[in-house]
């Protein structure tokens, strides 16, 4: 079933990156509109979440906006809870991987709020979008948290394809998280000037 999950997850994200670049064409990715982009996608964003201790949800130094941590929280303001392994106890991968795409929807209904226009998105960094790291809460014998941040990770992809939503990665096991969530993504986003 895992082996089966990966070869979905690898088809899916190829093929994705296949048809941004066949229907865009690799130069002109930013041609489109990405707001247009997510009601094509069917996607609903939820409200943008607001810092649930005493911290800023955003940081902005220069071209450079540093996302906080943000949890799975869905549509209706549920919280998904519970860490994932392979113990009957335990969260199944799929249901981690859903857990990822609701901090990418809260990260990306960030975003809008805080940039008022999603094209002002110039790189995902780190997923961490220039970068993005994740923490899933885990098991201590579950080894595949790679696979349940690719909830996020194609999200990111799904929205803003790449090159812009091409990022750098990261995805570590903790024993637990903040109010249980089951996993916790930040990011690290390149801005366009206003």
């Amino acid at each position: 079933m895992l082996t089966s999950l990966i070869n979905r997850k690898v088809a899916s994200s190829v093929a994705r990156v296949a048809s941004s670049i066949t229907e865009h064409g690799a130069h002109h990715l930013r041609s489109f509109h990405i707001e247009r982009r997510i009601k094509e996608l069917e996607i609903d964003l939820p409200t943008a979440p607001l810092p649930k201790a005493n911290y800023n949800i955003v940081c902005m130094s220069g071209d450079t906006l540093y996302v906080s941590g943000h949890l799975p929280i869905k549509g209706d303001g549920t919280l998904i809870t519970g860490a994932v392994g392979p113990d009957d106890a335990g969260l199944t991968v799929e249901a981690g991987n859903e857990a990822a795409r609701h901090c990418g929807l809260n990260i990306v209904s960030t975003l809008k709020e805080q940039l008022g226009d999603l094209d002002r998105v110039e790189q995902v960094v780190k997923l961490i979008f220039k970068k993005i790291f994740g923490i899933v809460n885990s098991q201590a014998n579950f080894k595949h948290q790679h696979l349940v941040m690719d909830g996020c990770s194609d999200l990111i992809m799904e929205i803003f394809g790449k090159p812009i939503g091409y990022h750098a990665r990261s995805a570590i096991g903790v024993n637990t998280l903040p109010l249980n969530a089951t996993v916790e993504v930040e990011a690290i986003i390149k801005i366009k000037p206003e």
